[in-house]
C-alpha cells in the first residue's frame, strides 16, 4: 500500500486509528451486554463508554506498550486502562483476542466493500452511458487478433457492462460472508462469555454472528472475499487490454484522453501512450496475486494458530487499496475515452469485404452448393484478396464457378453491413433491460 495508488477513503480503514477505534468499540459493545447479563457493574460499562468515546487512542503509546509486551492487544487494553481508569478491568471479560481481531477484520472488509461496490457503480455507470453512445457504431470484431466480423463500439462495452455487473454481485455476496462476527472466548466454546454478548456485538457492529468458530473465523470465507477481488482485477485487465490493442498506432480505433499539458515520452514527443490501461493492467496482477495466500490461509492448525495473521495484515489494505485504485482509474478512463468511428469503418474496409465471407458461404449452401465445395469457392477468392489482388466482391462476380449459384445482386445483398448488426437491440435489452 503506497500512497501512488491510494485513494483516502479506502487507506483511513486500515489506519492503525482507525483500527483501535474499532477495537474499542467491540469491547465496549461487550461490555455493555455483559453489564445488561449482570456479569460486570453496569456502572463500569457506562463509564468504559464515556471515558474511551472521545478518547483519541495514542498509537506511538501501544506501540510502546506492544514492544515490551510482545502482545497487541494486550497492548491495546493496557493503554485503554489508562484513559478509562480502575473500570477497565472489567474489559475482555471472558473473551480472546482473536475475538477482537477476527471481528474487527470483518468490520474492516465490509467496509472496503461497500467503497468497491460504489466504485463498481461508478464503473458501470461510464460503461453504460458509453455504450449506449456507441450503440451502433459499427466496428471490426477480432478473433485470435484478426478481422472476423463487424459488431459495435457499443456491444464491447455492453459485454465489460454485463462483466462488471456479474462482479458486484460477486462482490455483495463476498461481503455478506465476510460479514460475521466472533465472541466466543478460548477455542470458541462459550465457556467464559455468553453467546448473547455475541449476538449484541455483532448487532451493533452490522455484522452476523458466526454460527461456529473455534476461537477464530473460519478463513474459507475471507479466502472466498480475496478471491472475487481477485477476479474483479481480472476483469479490470480484460476491459484494459482492448482499451490498449484499440490504441495501437495501426489500429487508433479509440484512445484514453490525452490533456494539453500531458507527455508521453521524455525521448519522443509525439508519443501519446495507453499509461492508465497499462497502469491498472499491472495492478489487476498485484490483486491477484494475493488471493493464493488467502487461500493458504484456510488451512490452520487445529482450534486457531496465527500464520494467517502476517499474511492479512499485508492483504487486506493492499488488496483493497489497490483495487479501490483501480476501478476509480477505470472509470476515469471510459468516461473519458476518445472514440473514432471513422478510423473504426477505415478497418471495417481493410480487407476489401473479406468480412462478409460468411454471409457468401451460407448463401451458396442455400443454393444447393455442398459446403465443403462453398467452402473452397471462398476461400479461394478470399486469399487472392489476402495477397493483394482486387476486391473480395468484384473476385465473386468474376467467378463463374460462383454464379453458377449466385447472381451479381444476390453477391451485393451479402454485402450489407446492416445484416450483422440487426440483433444489437436484443442484446442491449439483455444487458440494460428494456
Amino acid at each position: 500500500m503506497i500512497p501512488r495508488y491510494s485513494r483516502p477513503e479506502m487507506t483511513a480503514i486500515w489506519s492503525p486509528e482507525t483500527r483501535f477505534r474499532i477495537w474499542f468499540e467491540i469491547e465496549a459493545h461487550a461490555a455493555d451486554a455483559m453489564a445488561e447479563l449482570g456479569v460486570i457493574p453496569k456502572d463500569a460499562a457506562k463509564k468504559i463508554w464515556e471515558r474511551g468515546k472521545a478518547a483519541t487512542f495514542d498509537v506511538a503509546r501501544i506501540d510502546a506498550i506492544e514492544a515490551e509486551v510482545k502482545h497487541d492487544v494486550i497492548a491495546f487494553l493496557t493503554h485503554v486502562s489508562e484513559i478509562v481508569g480502575p473500570e477497565a478491568r472489567y474489559m475482555h471479560s471472558g473473551m480472546t483476542s482473536s475475538d477482537v481481531l477476527d471481528t474487527c477484520f470483518n468490520v474492516q472488509l465490509t467496509r472496503a466493500a461497500d467503497i468497491l461496490l460504489n466504485d463498481l457503480d461508478n464503473v458501470l455507470a461510464a460503461l453504460k452511458k458509453r455504450a449506449l453512445e456507441h450503440k451502433m457504431t459499427p466496428t471490426i470484431g477480432r478473433s485470435h487478433g484478426i478481422h472476423a466480423e463487424p459488431t459495435t463500439f457499443g456491444l464491447k462495452l455492453a459485454y465489460a457492462y454485463a462483466e462488471f455487473d456479474r462482479a458486484k454481485k460477486r462482490l455483495e455476496a463476498a461481503r455478506k460472508d465476510v460479514a460475521t462476527c466472533a465472541i466466543s472466548g478460548a477455542v470458541g466454546t462459550f465457556a467464559q462469555v455468553d453467546p448473547r454478548v455475541e449476538a449484541h456485538v455483532a448487532k451493533q457492529m452490522g455484522l452476523t454472528v458466526e454460527p461456529v468458530s473455534t476461537q477464530i473465523i473460519p478463513r474459507d470465507r475471507h479466502a472466498m472475499f480475496f478471491a472475487t477481488l481477485g477476479v474483479i482485477a481480472s476483469s479490470i485487465e480484460r476491459l484494459a487490454v482492448e482499451v490498449r490493442h484499440l490504441q495501437r498506432t495501426e489500429v487508433l480505433e479509440a484512445e484514453e484522453f490525452f490533456s494539453e499539458k500531458q507527455k508521453g515520452s521524455s525521448a519522443m514527443p509525439h508519443k501519446r501512450n495507453p499509461v492508465l490501461s497499462e497502469n491498472i493492467t499491472g495492478l489487476a496482477r498485484m490483486v491477484r496475486g494475493y488471493v493464493v495466500p488467502a487461500m493458504e490461509n484456510v488451512a490452520l492448525w487445529h482450534e486457531r494458530d496465527i500464520s494467517h495473521s502476517s499474511v492479512e495484515r499485508m492483504i487486506g489494505p493492499d488488496a483493497t487499496v489497490t483495487l479501490d485504485f483501480a476501478l476509480h482509474r477505470l472509470a476515469g478512463i471510459i468516461d473519458k475515452l476518445l472514440v473514432y468511428p471513422d478510423t473504426m469503418q477505415k478497418n471495417l474496409d481493410k480487407l476489401s469485404g473479406l468480412i462478409h465471407s460468411q454471409r457468401i458461404l451460407i448463401a451458396l449452401t442455400q443454393k444447393g452448393v455442398a459446403r465443403e465445395d462453398a467452402y473452397r469457392l471462398v476461400q479461394r477468392n478470399a486469399m487472392k484478396v489476402w495477397a493483394g489482388e482486387h476486391e473480395f466482391m468484384a473476385l465473386l462476380k468474376a467467378d463463374p464457378d460462383v454464379t453458377k449459384a449466385l447472381s451479381a445482386k444476390e453477391i451485393e445483398a451479402n454485402f450489407d453491413m446492416g445484416f450483422h448488426l440487426k440483433q444489437v437491440d436484443t442484446i442491449f435489452k439483455r444487458v440494460f433491460g428494456p
